[in-house]
């Protein structure tokens, strides 16, 4: 019987350890995204605009299916898991970003998503941003 709860153990603790190997590589990815917001908008690709229910507002990541709402203060975030839902109450700077077109802080709950093809999100103040942000700036906008 002590082997058996020595094994379960090891199991549970590699499976926390690739949980967390997993949470950082996403977090690099997001970084990564930010990084490219600093180049020459000539060289970003084109966006397409996103409903934030399929985005985690922590790894900045676009997923196939709806995210976890998390309620805060009267707006609806989202998240991937139960740590990002609990960073998302926990930390009011988590639900900020910067407009990477006016370089505004920007209410994630609030804002227009634009995502890439690999998944990574930006967030805008508006629409007109997203549509400057992908060049397209003789587009009529209400």
């Amino acid at each position: 019987m002590t082997t058996k709860t020595f094994s379960l153990s090891k199991v549970r603790v590699l499976s926390v350890s690739l949980f967390l190997v997993v949470a950082v590589l996403i977090s690099q990815a997001g970084a990564q995204g930010s990084k490219e917001s600093d180049t020459d908008k000539t060289t970003l690709p084109a966006l397409s605009e996103v409903e934030s229910k399929y985005v985690c507002m922590i790894n900045d990541q676009l997923f196939n299916n709806e995210q976890i709402p998390v309620e805060v203060e009267g707006k609806t975030y989202y998240g991937c898991c139960k740590m990002c839902e609990a960073t998302l109450k926990n930390d009011p700077n988590s639900r900020e970003s910067i407009d990477p077109v006016s370089n505004r802080k920007v209410d994630k709950a609030e804002s227009i998503i634009g995502a890439e093809q690999n998944g990574s999100v930006y967030y805008f103040e508006n629409e007109t941003n997203l549509l400057n942000f992908n060049g397209n700036t003789n587009k009529d906008v209400e």
